[in-house]
């Protein structure tokens, strides 16, 4: 599995961390942001890059990362893209669910209100949960 992972400026300085601790456990981890912080630099952007590098890769599990203020704004701008489904990880729980019910394939982190390593649970907990596959699920996702 790849992950595609950007941010804007709110994002910035955890992205670069969650690139690290990703690179640390052994993911493959492709950086779609900014190498300097500009504080002018607009979320669609980073959206974007993201979800084109998902829809665009031979990885049929590739994932996404991308990450602002509040994690709404980013998440909308990507939801846009056909075949991206991505969800807001404020917590564990909500992650979880994503995934298992479905199938989200972008994770939205919300930089202004995550505490130190919450973010490296909330993706982990994201990573590590699998799609159900229950047919009320694939049904669901075939309606969208």
């Amino acid at each position: 599995m790849i992950i595609y992972i950007s941010a804007d400026h709110n994002g910035y300085y955890l992205r670069n961390q969650l690139i690290q601790y990703l690179k640390s456990a052994g993911y493959n981890v492709h950086d779609d942001g900014s190498q300097k912080l500009d504080m002018n630099d607009d979320f669609p952007v980073f959206a974007s890059r993201v979800a084109n590098d998902i829809l665009s890769s031979d990885d049929a599990d590739a994932k996404g990362i991308l990450i602002c203020g509040s994690g709404q704004g980013i998440m909308m701008a990507a939801n846009r893209f056909k075949g991206i489904r991505a969800c807001l990880g404020y917590d564990t729980e909500s992650v979880r669910t994503a995934r298992n019910d479905d199938n989200s394939n972008v994770l939205c982190l919300p930089a202004k209100f995550l505490e130190d390593g919450q973010a490296n649970l909330i993706v982990e907990t994201w990573l590590n949960t699998a799609f159900a596959e229950a047919p009320r699920f694939i049904r669901r996702l075939k309606e969208l």
